[in-house]
């Protein structure tokens, strides 16, 4: 703990010490305007007491340990506000004991950061110190999915992917806050992305209502990873507005996908799923459109399917990350409501998938039911929670549930 006292005779500040004086100056001025022998002896005796006014501030020096909130604490006298502030002008808030002895910040204390603490206590009287935290030895960072100022379908969940491990999981959660126009309820939950990377996901407890405005707050400046993790040395932002009421619904049995839209079919088209039995099957499940991706070249080679396939798709809208799409089959145009026959997407015609591809937003769910998939699609293959009822999904929450759960 640093103690800064106050002194009445002018010094020249040494680097990370308390600077004093103003309030010492202002209250001789006024003694000196005169006035009765009574109102001179309140101020000696008011000048007495702002002499000794002294602070100690729990952070020290040029190498503090970051991640801990800050602490003031005046010796004698109460405390009536306290600024925190770092190099670049950003403030930490906090609040006064209610014996206004002790100040102590909302949020800690980020690494690499220089502050400036300046308090005051109930007479006037002020007091100033300075610290510095040590640099972080490693930093985490992070990847957001929707982005800053997107329109996104009803099924589109918020998703976190940490470039680093996050072993200190109830902490990291505790600083993620999302906040909905219309108080939606919702859980994060935890899993390995399928890069590998941990993720954590918030969904709401039903699909979102069209119109919802939803802004994500991540006030992780300050916060340790844990071990491999290291530290977040920046908050995040972001926000995102909720789309029409879509969901494509894909029948491999029939061989249908019927696309609603507020609970009117909009479109009701003839497809090719993939082929059952083996790995070029489908999978089934509540998936969310991820991504649409245009004309791409896709390579059987690259999923694990040898050299099936290496050709140019037109209208691509992926569903997943192992690379099960929506899009323009033409070359299967014979199977399309009669057989799945494709190696693993949902294929149509050209016209089809232009116009499906036309009205479809990112964030839409695509819910495809049938016995002729190999399974269900994976927690962490593209956007799988919707697989999940709400109570299992609210379990991965580092702090209502385990979070312990890989996808």
């Amino acid at each position: 703990m640093s103690r800064i006292r106050r002194h009445a005779r002018f010094r020249r500040p040494a680097p990370f010490a308390a600077l004093a004086g103003t309030a010492v100056l202002a209250v001789a001025l006024t003694a000196c305007g005169g006035g009765d022998s009574s109102s001179s002896g309140d101020a000696k005796s008011d000048l007495a007491s702002r002499k000794k006014m002294e602070i100690s501030v729990n952070l020290t020096g040029g190498q503090a340990k970051a991640g801990q909130p800050v602490t003031v604490t005046l010796a004698d006298g109460t405390l009536s506000s306290v600024t925190v502030t770092d190099a670049k002008g950003g403030k930490l808030g906090g609040k006064v004991s209610p014996d206004g002895r002790t100040w102590t910040s909302d949020r800690v204390a980020a690494p690499g950061t220089s502050y400036t603490v300046e308090a005051k206590e109930a007479k006037g009287a002020t007091a100033k110190a300075e610290f510095a935290t040590a640099a972080a030895g490693k930093v985490n960072k992070v990847s957001i999915v929707p982005g800053k100022d997107s329109t996104v379908g009803i099924g589109q969940p918020v998703s976190i992917v940490f470039d680093n491990p996050v072993k200190n999981r109830a902490d990291v959660e505790k600083h993620l806050k999302v906040t909905t126009s219309d108080n939606t309820e919702g859980s994060w939950g935890w899993m390995q992305d399928y890069s590998g990377k941990d993720r954590v996901d918030w969904r709401p407890k039903e699909y979102w209502k069209p119109g919802t405005k939803v802004t994500l707050d991540a006030d992780l400046n300050g916060v340790d990873s844990g071990t491999s993790g290291g530290w977040f040395v920046k908050d995040y932002k972001s926000d995102f507005t909720i789309g029409k009421n879509q969901i494509a619904k894909v029948d491999l049995g029939s061989h249908r996908l019927k696309l609603y839209r507020d609970g009117q079919l909009l479109k009701d088209i003839p497809i090719s799923g993939g082929t059952p039995g083996g790995d070029k099957a489908s999978w089934r499940g509540k998936t969310v459109l991820m991504a649409k991706e245009g004309t791409i070249n896709m390579n059987s080679e690259t999923v694990g399917l040898g050299k099936t396939y290496d050709k140019m798709v037109d209208y691509s809208m992926r569903l997943t990350w192992s690379g099960m799409y929506a899009h323009a089959a033409p070359w299967n145009d014979r199977h399309f409501g009669v057989a799945n026959m494709s190696s693993g997407c949902i294929g149509m015609s050209d016209s089809d998938a232009k116009f499906v591809y036309g009205a479809v937003q990112v964030g839409d769910p695509f819910e495809i039911v049938g016995d002729d998939a190999k399974g269900t699609q994976a927690l962490n293959n593209g956007y799988g929670e919707w697989n999940l009822g709400f109570d299992a999904w609210k379990a991965k929450s580092a702090l209502t549930g385990t979070g312990t759960t890989a996808g």
